[in-house]
């Protein structure tokens, strides 16, 4: 997880702790999987540009998620506020935990394409070495524990709140690369609705706690929490998912800080990881862990190669 940044494009705001549409079908799912297509790009492709259609809007209409349950009520844009209001600072450094704003419970935003949607329904997914501006953009530097050339630019389709696919992105290991395609695909194949996918800013982690990130993402270099070992984030060996709608929490620690409306697991509502779901198996298939399993910290967003 990563603190919540300001956003990088007006409207999709989400930086995370470790956090429109242009295209695409509102319909009901296709009565069988779609195909995969898998696309090798230049290794010099750009990074993500703005969506032609900035102000667009679009609406959910209902399309079923894994859990069976509908995207209801509508996808709405991001609140103007968000990303902007900076949380007064505990003593430990992190944001003040308050209650879930009225506009955020439930979250269903909208997603903004910062990377072109695909052309219709069918999953499409491309590995590559990271682009030089990718990775100028990245958190990556000389002295991560892993070399630039050991990292892969991955892009995958993913369904939004608003019921659209998507192009996300995530730096991961070269050797999970192909699982972690595998596992998007299913979890677009089982219309599973993320917010916000895309590669963390090395500025995002200096900003000042807003609390209120949900961007699902892979790389980001940084130690583990509270500790001076490098996270699993820091190998390309972890992924967060949807981090408002499955926050970590440990003791009076709710990550992010205005998440504590998704604290309470019981109550079952998109976007979130709960254990037998989707994303829960397919990471499990590829053999990681999920922190959903664990006590303190319980960290539901987060998956890792060796469970950490």
């Amino acid at each position: 997880m990563i603190r919540s940044p300001r956003l990088l494009v007006p409207l999709v705001l989400s930086a995370v702790l470790t956090a429109a549409c242009t295209s695409g079908d509102g319909g009901p799912p296709p009565a069988s999987p779609s195909p995969r297509v898998t696309t090798e790009h230049d290794t010099a492709a750009s990074s993500p540009s703005p969506p032609a259609s900035p102000d667009a809007t679009p609406t959910a209409t209902g399309s079923p998620t894994a859990g069976g349950a509908a995207l209801e009520p509508a996808a709405t844009p991001a609140p103007a506020w968000l990303g902007t209001r900076e949380l007064p600072r505990r003593a430990d450094g992190y944001g003040e935990i308050q209650p879930t704003p009225p506009d955020l419970d439930p979250r269903h935003i909208a997603t903004r394409d910062l990377l072109p949607p695909p052309n219709g329904l069918t999953f499409r997914s491309s590995v590559r070495p990271v682009p030089d501006d990718v990775l100028a953009r990245s958190t990556w530097h000389e002295d991560c524990p892993v070399p630039r050339d050991e990292l892969r630019y991955v892009q995958v389709s993913f369904w939004g709140f608003d019921a659209r696919p998507h192009t996300g992105e995530l730096l991961v290991a070269a050797g999970v690369a192909e699982d972690m395609v595998t596992v998007f695909e299913q979890l677009y194949e089982a219309r599973f609705p993320i917010e916000e996918m895309r590669v963390v800013d090395a500025s995002e982690l200096e900003l000042p706690p807003t609390g209120d990130g949900n961007n699902t993402t892979g790389f980001v270099c940084r130690p583990v929490r509270g500790r001076t070992s490098w996270s699993q984030h820091a190998l390309g060996l972890a992924v967060d998912v949807n981090p408002f709608h499955n926050p970590y929490v440990k003791d009076d620690v709710v990550l992010p800080e205005l998440a504590s409306t998704y604290t309470h697991r019981e109550d079952v509502r998109p976007g979130m990881v709960v254990a037998g779901d989707v994303v829960t198996t397919a990471f499990a298939d590829i053999g990681w862990g999920w922190g959903g399993d664990w006590t303190s910290p319980y960290d539901p967003m987060h998956f890792s190669s060796d469970g950490t």
